[in-house]
């Protein structure tokens, strides 16, 4: 894992929270985007080379949807970005960790992603990120 690429925070309304963070942060988002097979509209924020993401359900049955259902708002993942995402699937299930997706699947912001069930790591919920080549 290179460094973390961002955070992953769930809101419930994302125009409001695109002001909030935007006057939190200074910026404003750089994109914003439909990720329609997780039911999830995205915005992007640069915070020096890390970035959070802003994740609002488009479906109350979607992940970010039950998410918010059961948890509310707030810190839904972290972001690692990596070099070779198959390697580090292949490394991390070899290692013991419970993984979501044995496969990379194509996510926001132009990447291949995949999760680690939170169950394996303290409670929280790992996202491996990749660029798109």
């Amino acid at each position: 894992m290179k460094k973390i690429e961002h955070l992953g925070i769930a809101v419930k309304d994302i125009d409001a929270a695109n002001k909030l963070y935007e006057q939190l942060l200074g910026v404003p988002a750089y994109k914003q985007e439909e990720v329609k097979s997780e039911s999830v509209i995205t915005s992007f924020f640069k915070v020096g080379e890390s970035k959070i993401e802003l994740l609002a359900s488009t479906d109350e049955e979607g992940p970010i949807g039950k998410f918010i259902a059961k948890k509310g708002e707030g810190i839904h993942h972290i972001a690692f970005d990596v070099e070779d995402i198959y390697k580090e699937l292949a490394r991390l299930e070899a290692e013991g960790f419970q993984l979501i997706n044995k496969e990379p699947k194509s996510g926001a912001d132009n990447k291949l992603v995949a999760f680690v069930h939170p169950k394996t790591t303290n409670g929280v919920l790992v996202e491996l990120c990749q660029d798109k080549k």
